[in-house]
């Protein structure tokens, strides 16, 4: 039985999110998803819909999201359906969310230098078959700071300071790319490339994207067999504190 996938995309057009969105399905398709496309958060609505898939792609930048409809996605995510996007697609979804932020890994703030900063995005040796014979490679475009939970799993980094800004006189730091997590059971895979669908569409970033959809929706898989080895399956799902988004 082939894997199922939803890719929801919109908000801000700049990042060009129906493009994007078309590559991303095309890949999936190529590995052999069957692929579901939205461009409407009520996408987000239906929770079984949502616990039934292996995998949820977001592609929708500064948007704001109903608080029940990220806690679906939250709740299907820890139930085992993998998550996995890029750029602000993913990681700049809804910042009035902090329960999305927690379950994401991060949250940009700033791209010093805008569009067109020439950088290099460094692979973390033994980093793992995600990113397996991917070499350090120059990429230019936007280059993402942003507030990352320590708990990720680093496996690419970008230094900065290369353009100048306020941030320029700290020490230099070694910024997260690409990163997986866990979520409940599932897994969450984020790369901070693809501010235009021609950067997603670079061989190393659509390589580093397809592996990372492979990798995320895999976790379905295995929680559904460690559920049926132990003979339970986790009914609870974290909400968030009673304060985070009033």
């Amino acid at each position: 039985m082939s894997k199922r996938a939803l890719i929801v995309w919109g908000g801000w057009l700049g990042h060009e999110p129906e493009q994007v969105a078309a590559l991303f399905r095309a890949v999936l398709e190529d590995d052999g998803f069957e692929v579901e496309v939205s461009d409407t958060l009520e996408s987000f609505a239906d929770a079984g819909k949502l616990a039934a898939l292996d995998l949820i792609v977001p592609v929708w930048t500064m948007g704001e999201i109903e608080k029940g409809w990220a806690g679906n996605v939250s709740a299907a995510v820890q139930s085992g359906v993998g998550i996995a996007g890029c750029h602000g697609g993913m990681c700049d979804s809804f910042r009035m969310n902090v329960d999305w932020q927690f379950m994401t890994g991060g949250q940009w703030v700033a791209h010093p230098g805008n569009d067109g900063v020439e950088y290099t995005v460094n692979i973390k040796r033994g980093a793992g078959p995600i990113l397996d014979g991917i070499e350090d490679f120059v990429v230019k475009s936007e280059q993402y700071y942003l507030h990352v939970d320590p708990a990720v799993e680093v496996l690419a980094t970008t230094r900065f300071p290369v353009a100048p800004g306020p941030h320029s006189l700290n020490k230099p730091v070694d910024m997260p790319v690409v990163w997986t997590k866990r979520w409940g059971v599932g897994r969450v895979y984020y790369c901070s490339l693809g501010h235009k669908a021609d950067i997603v569409d670079m061989p190393q970033v659509k390589l580093m994207m397809r592996r990372g959809f492979q990798w995320a929706a895999e976790g379905k898989r295995l929680a559904r067999e460690a559920a049926a080895r132990s003979g339970t399956a986790d009914k609870n799902s974290y909400t968030g504190m009673a304060d985070s988004q009033q």
